[in-house]
C-alpha cells in the first residue's frame, strides 16, 4: 500500500477505536454498575469523566505536537489511551475506573487531532479528499459495531475484555506511527497559554463533576453546587483573561461571527439531547425493560445506521432549503423524534424500537452535518485551526452536560413517584427533556439570514 494511504488509514483506526470504545462502554454501564456496587446512572460519571478529558486537553493539542513534534506526540497519546484502557480493565471502585476514564480522555484529545495534522501535513493536496473520507469513516463505523459489540462482549463474556481489546490496537498504532509518520513540527510556536488553561481546565472539570454529582448519591447537593459555582466562576474569569491576552488557549473572539456563533451555540443545545442517547437509550432497555446488553445493543446501533443514510441526501437537501430552513424544521422533528423513545414500554416490539431509533438518528445527522459546516462559512482561512478547538471543547462538553442531565432526569423522576429502585415508568420524562434541548435551538437558529452558508450549498433564497 502506498504510504500516502498508509498514514491516514493507521490514524483512521486510531480514529475509529476511539469512536467505538465510546459505544461499546455505554452499552455495558449497567452490568459494570452491578458489579462496582453502584446505581446504575451513577455510572453516568465514566462518560462525563472522558469527555472532560477530551474537553480539556483538546485545546493544546495542536501546541503540544509543534512543541515536541507530532509523532511523539500521537504514540505517546496512544500510550496514554492504552494505559487509560488496561486501568480501566482492571478497576474494582468507582474512583479508579472515572480517573482510568479521564486519562482515556486525555489520549484521546491528543490522539484524533493530532493525527489530522499528520495527514494534513503528510498527504499531497490533490489526495486529500480522499485521504479525509478515509478519516470519516471510522466516525460513522464506530457507532453501529460499538453498541452491538459491547453487548455481546457484557452477555456472552465479561466487560473487562471491551478495554483489553484495546490493547493489541494501540500497540499496532504505536508501531506503525513510528515506523511512517514524519515528526512534524512548526518553526513558529505560539506560546502557550499556561494561565488560559488553568482557568478553563479547572473550571470545566469543576462545572461538570458538579452537575454529575446534583444527584446527592455521591457527594451533598450543597457541596455540588459550591462545585459548580467555583467552576463557573473560573470559566468566567477564563474569558475575561481571553480578551485581554495576546495569544489566548481559545480566541472567543470568533464567536462576533454570526454563522460561527449559531453553530457553536446552537449546535451545543442539540448536542446536549442526542449526546444522551447513547447512554439514556440501553439504561432504558436495559434498566427499565429487563433486555440483555446484547439485546439493546442492536436496538442502539440503530441510530448509527440511520444517521449514515442521511450522509447520503444531505447536500440535496441543503442545496434545496439552505441552512436556515433545514435547521429550523429539523430541530422540531429531530426533538419530536427522539422525545419518541419515551413512548416505548417493555411490550413495545421489536421492530417497532429498531424503526423508531433508525428514524431517531436519520434526522439528527441532518442537523449535525448543518451545524459543523456552517461554523466555518463565513471564517479566514487563518482562523480554522482556533475555531476547530472552540467547536471541539465545546461539542465534548455538550455531550457530558446531556448525559448527566439525562440520568438527572430519570432520578428526580424516580424520587416524586417515591420509587424504591428505578423502573421503566422513570425514564420518559428524560426523553422529553432531550427532545426539548433540540428544540431550544431554534431561537438561536433563527438570528440567521437566509442566505447564511449559500457560498457551500448553492442554495438560492427567494
Amino acid at each position: 500500500m502506498s504510504r500516502i494511504f498508509l498514514i491516514p488509514l493507521v490514524v483512521a483506526c486510531a480514529l475509529f477505536m476511539e469512536n467505538m470504545d465510546a459505544t461499546v462502554i455505554a452499552t455495558s454501564l449497567p452490568v459494570l454498575a452491578h458489579d462496582l456496587g453502584q446505581d446504575p446512572l451513577t455510572l453516568k460519571l465514566a462518560l462525563t469523566s472522558y469527555v472532560v478529558g477530551l474537553g480539556v486537553f483538546i485545546p493544546i493539542s495542536g501546541w503540544v505536537a509543534d512543541r515536541f513534534g507530532a509523532r511523539t506526540v500521537f504514540r505517546c497519546a496512544m500510550a496514554v489511551f492504552l494505559l487509560g484502557s488496561l486501568l480501566c480493565a482492571v478497576s474494582n471502585s468507582l474512583l479508579a475506573f472515572v480517573a482510568a476514564r479521564f486519562l482515556q480522555g486525555i489520549g484521546g484529545a491528543m490522539t484524533v487531532p493530532v493525527g489530522r495534522i499528520v495527514v494534513f501535513r503528510s498527504v499531497p493536496r490533490e489526495d486529500l479528499v480522499k485521504a479525509v473520507s478515509m478519516l470519516t469513516l471510522p466516525a460513522l463505523l464506530g457507532p453501529i459495531i460499538g453498541p452491538p459489540l459491547g453487548g455481546f462482549i457484557t452477555t456472552y463474556f465479561h466487560w473487562r475484555w471491551i478495554f483489553l481489546i484495546n490493547v493489541p490496537a494501540n500497540l499496532l498504532g504505536i508501531y506503525l506511527a513510528g515506523r511512517f509518520f514524519e515528526n512534524w513540527r512548526s518553526d513558529e510556536r505560539k506560546p502557550l497559554d499556561l494561565t488560559g488553561f488553568g482557568l478553563s481546565a479547572v473550571g470545566s472539570t469543576l462545572t461538570m463533576l458538579g452537575l454529575s454529582l446534583l444527584d446527592g448519591e455521591l457527594l451533598a447537593p450543597s457541596l455540588a453546587l459550591l462545585m459548580m459555582a467555583a467552576g463557573a466562576l473560573m470559566l468566567t474569569m477564563y474569558v475575561r483573561h481571553a480578551r485581554k491576552t495576546e495569544h489566548p488557549l481559545l480566541d472567543l473572539s470568533l464567536l462576533k461571527i454570526m454563522t460561527f456563533r449559531v453553530a457553536v451555540y446552537g449546535g451545543s443545545l442539540f448536542r446536549m439531547g442526542f449526546g444522551a442517547m447513547p447512554f439514556l437509550l440501553p439504561m432504558t432497555l436495559q434498566v427499565g425493560f429487563g433486555m440483555s446488553a446484547f439485546h439493546s445493543g442492536t436496538i442502539t446501533c440503530a441510530s448509527a445506521v440511520g444517521a449514515m443514510f442521511m450522509k447520503t441526501i444531505v447536500t440535496h437537501i441543503l442545496r434545496r432549503f439552505g441552512f436556515r430552513t433545514a435547521l429550523l424544521w429539523n430541530a422540531v422533528l429531530s426533538g419530536l423524534a427522539l422525545a419518541t423513545y419515551g413512548l416505548f414500554t417493555p411490550s413495545t416490539p421489536y421492530l417497532v424500537m429498531l424503526i423508531v431509533v433508525l428514524i431517531g438518528g436519520f434526522l439528527p445527522s441532518l442537523q449535525f452535518t448543518c451545524f459543523n459546516t456552517l461554523a466555518y462559512a463565513d471564517l479566514d482561512k487563518d482562523d480554522v485551526s482556533n475555531a476547530t478547538s472552540i467547536a471541539s471543547v465545546v461539542q465534548q462538553i455538550s455531550l457530558g452536560i446531556g448525559v448527566t442531565v439525562s440520568a438527572l432526569a430519570v432520578t428526580f423522576a424516580s424520587r416524586l413517584q417515591d420509587h424504591p429502585k428505578i423502573v421503566s415508568t422513570d425514564f420518559w420524562p428524560a426523553f422529553i427533556v432531550v427532545g426539548l434541548f433540540s428544540i431550544a435551538s431554534i431561537p438561536l437558529t433563527r438570528r440567521l439570514s437566509r442566505n447564511a452558508g449559500a457560498a457551500l450549498t448553492g442554495h438560492k433564497a427567494v
